[in-house]
Formats: structure tokens, sequence, C-alpha cells
């Protein structure tokens, strides 16, 4: 996705442009802007971003969807920050709208708003229900940051949607404290039961030069263990995303196990017993495989 001056830096006079797209090697999205090849949802939200000016970026349903946390509607939705900016066919511009440093970021390239403003925008636009999937969604793909949103309510006391997104985070239950006492019981759990003990939050890079946090990781046996706070809600994009991330390391050589948070408090004995096994079936220490039942004291009723 290019604009004519992007073109122009390659060395194609605006002449040249226009023949190339009457020869359909250039496709004009929008005035100004010009695609390359085959356009996906992510080319057309830039070319959207590049039509209104370098002070434009994705925000609102839009937004959303670039994070993951919503569908893709129509038209595109793009805030300027500022009063300059023209209308645009198939775009809902915003023009001045009060954006800071602190509401802008690129996710995938693109210059967008942050989660937390695109979840306080869309809380303007959409119902209770809709929202609440929204914040589920970004708690599922581990991108829920609650501390950033009470900083940006606290900035926008009279915002729009700003009643509704407090209310429904009044209600939420917490992805970080959700994690935090998932994490505790695991390793109480490992305790007692006299397991080798992990490395919490363990980062594993990958030869790409990317990787992943590990909730627990044993080195030595290269298991990983992950908490899924709420595995019965997931959706299609995170569902996939963990496959994904799931099937990488192990071709990096580590096996991956995945625990709902409820396993850990309802089915504790289980959930150690076939840690156990888990750990004698991997490269480590013998004796990983001995050891006794969990004491009644820390299983349910």
């Amino acid at each position: 996705m290019l604009t004519v001056a992007q073109l122009g830096e390659l060395g194609l006079s605006p002449r040249a442009v226009r023949h190339r797209a009457a020869g359909g090697r250039l496709e004009r999205i929008h005035v100004g802007v010009y695609a390359v090849g085959t356009l996906s949802h992510h080319s057309r939200w830039m070319a959207a971003v590049l039509a209104c000016g370098h002070d434009a970026v994705l925000s609102h349903r839009s937004a959303a969807a670039l994070w993951g946390i919503a569908e893709q509607g129509a038209p595109v939705d793009v805030t300027v920050r500022g009063r300059a900016g023209r209308t645009r066919p198939g775009l809902e511009v915003r023009r001045g709208e009060p954006l800071t440093a602190r509401d802008v970021t690129r996710h995938e390239r693109i210059p967008c708003t942050t989660l937390a403003r695109t979840l306080l925008d869309l809380a303007a636009l959409v119902d209770r229900r809709a929202l609440e999937r929204a914040v589920q969604r970004a708690e599922e793909l581990r991108i829920f940051d609650l501390d950033a949103l009470r900083e940006l309510l606290r900035r926008n006391p009279r915002r729009r949607g700003r009643r509704a997104l407090r209310t429904v985070l009044a209600d939420y239950s917490l992805p970080s404290a959700t994690r935090s006492a998932a994490e505790e019981r695991m390793l109480e759990l490992i305790t007692v039961a006299g397991l080798p003990k992990p490395r919490v939050n363990a980062w594993i890079p990958l030869d790409d030069n990317t990787g992943y946090e590990a909730d627990f990781l044993w080195q030595d046996a290269q298991l990983i263990v992950e908490i899924d706070g709420r595995a019965h809600h997931a959706r299609r994009r995170a569902f996939a995303h963990d496959r994904q991330r799931d099937r990488r390391l192990a071709l990096a050589g580590f096996e991956t196990r995945r625990y709902a948070a409820s396993e850990l408090t309802s089915q504790p004995e289980r959930v150690i017993a076939e840690l156990r096994s888990f750990l004698a079936r991997r490269p480590g220490p013998a004796d990983w495989a001995d050891g006794g039942r969990i004491p009644a004291a820390i299983c349910p009723p």
C-alpha cells in the first residue's frame, strides 16, 4: 500500500502512476493511495489511514477488528488528530478527537488507537453484551491491561462510553487477579507434591528472533504448562493462536500442556499426577516419577 508521494520516492512520476493504474498494475484505493497485488483487510485499513494523512489512525470498530476483539464492519473507522482531513468514500472519518501520544500506537504496522482507547471508543457505539465480548476476547488474547484502562478513564472523565466501560469492568473477573491466583495455586500444588519447581512467566526465545512467555517452564524437561482462565469461553481466534504457538514450540522441542484454572481447585490430584507423568517422560532427574498423594488439606472438600 503506497501513497503517490511514496511512489514518487521510488522514481514514479504522477503520470507514470496514472499509466500503471490504467494498465492494472496499480489499483487506486483512495485518492492518492494505490495498492499492488491482492487486498486484505489489513491492506484496506492501511489505505484508509494513509488516505487521511499523517495525523490519522485506525479507530473504533476497525481498530477493534485489527486488535482481534471484534468483527470487521463497514465503513472503515479513522480518527484524525486535528481538524484537517477530508471525507473519503467508504470511510467514517472523525476529526478533532482528543487523542494524546498515550492513546495511539502501531499494531501489525498500522497506526491505530491503543487497545484501551479502542475499548473506550467501542463502548460508545455498542451495547453492553458486545462490549463484554470485546473485553473477554482481549483477555483471551492476553492483551488486556486493566491499569491502562484505569489510567485512560481517569484522563477522560466526561468521555462518551466511560460509564458503560466502567460498568463492565466493575462486574468483570479481572484477568490479572485470576492469573495470579491460578499461578499461586499451581505453585502450591507443585511444592506440596514435591515436584521440581518450574520457572514462572519464563521467556522462551525462538530461532527467528521471536518467542513466547510460558506460564510455567521446566527447562531441563522442556515442559511448558499454561493456565487458561476461561477456556470454556475461548473464541476461535484465541484458540487458533494458542494451537499455532504450541506447534511452534513443539518444533523447538517443547511440550505444552494446558489446564483450566478451575481444574487446579476441583481436581488437584489429577493435575499433579499428570504433571508427574509428563515430567517422567521427559529428560531430567530420575526421581521425578516418585512421590505421594497431595495432602487433603489443599484438596477441595
